[in-house]
């Protein structure tokens, strides 16, 4: 019988490589975004040309309960089940403590904490009642084991998150229902031509360049590129990179494992290495003091 998914922020970055890579292991998807109606309908259609796999679209916006409530039932009644939940979906809002606004706070805490909750809640939920060992995953970070500045309440949300996890894990436990995080580190969620087409409402995201607006000139180095050289796996994940640590811990060869964060970063804060320092010079000395490589 096919296994079914539901997937949270499905439909770019990380989310759309876990989209992808479900399919890729014979689930059905349902999974939810907000923007462009097109976008969502393309992760769909690249799934069942790739995969031969029906997925399921739906534009939710997840900071308001009524909107997450409705995702739920839709993707439960168009999926006719549910072995998998994966809270992928998340922003993240640099801000200093002295100028976090009650909009910011609440924002974050609606969209990065309480509706992985509520979702977990209600996926447990029907697999007790439908007596399915499912699994549940949350993406978080490895921000929430690293203090940086201007991140307070992201990286205190998902901090919580992860401690969170190892009591509701206890809680399913009985049901074997396994819950576990992924916490990627720096990942690459534009690729260089998504980099070329941000507009002005992207200018506050750490990864946007003026330089990105002149469409005549190519992209040769981005945000990515730069801190990538400086992790000691030299360089930052991809979405497959994260979607491939799901893979594993929702297959049976992660039977025995629930409560536990997994890292997926490639060493970046083994030596507490901030993401701030990525726009030093390639081939300059390094944190810990070994040199970079060049291109």
């Amino acid at each position: 019988m096919t296994k079914k998914a539901i997937v949270t922020g499905g439909s770019k970055g990380i989310g759309k490589g876990i989209t992808l890579a479900l399919a890729r292991d014979g689930y059905d998807v349902a999974f939810c975004f907000i923007g462009d109606e097109d976008e969502g309908n393309a992760v769909a259609e690249e799934a069942k040309e790739l995969y031969d796999r029906d997925v399921y679209p739906f534009i939710a916006d997840l900071r308001i309960e009524e909107e997450s409530d409705r995702f739920f039932h839709d993707a439960i009644q168009v999926l006719g089940g549910l072995d998998v939940l994966v809270n992928n979906a998340g922003k993240t809002i640099f801000e200093p403590l002295y100028g976090i606004t009650e909009e910011k706070l609440n924002h974050l805490i609606n969209l990065d904490f309480r509706s992985n909750i509520l979702l977990m809640r209600d996926a447990s939920r029907y697999m007790i009642d439908h007596g399915i060992k499912g699994s549940i995953i949350n993406i978080t970070s490895s921000r929430g084991e690293r203090a940086y500045p201007e991140c307070g309440i992201y990286c205190g949300l998902k901090a919580a998150l992860n401690h969170a996890i190892e009591a509701f894990a206890l809680d399913t436990a009985p049901y074997g229902i396994r819950i576990n995080n992924v916490a990627p580190g720096a990942t690459r969620v534009r690729t260089k031509q998504e980099l070329r087409h941000l507009d002005a409402d992207d200018r506050k995201d750490y990864y946007f360049r003026e330089e990105f607006q002149d469409r005549n000139r190519p992209i040769r180095t981005d945000f990515w590129d730069e801190l990538g050289v400086r992790i000691p796996l030299e360089r930052t994940a991809t979405p497959e990179d994260i979607a491939n640590a799901v893979s594993f811990l929702i297959s049976d060869k992660a039977s025995y494992i629930t409560g536990v964060t997994l890292r997926v970063d490639g060493g970046l804060i083994l030596p507490g290495m901030p993401e701030g320092s990525a726009g030093m010079t390639t081939g300059s000395t390094d944190s810990w003091g070994s040199t970079a490589k060049k291109d």
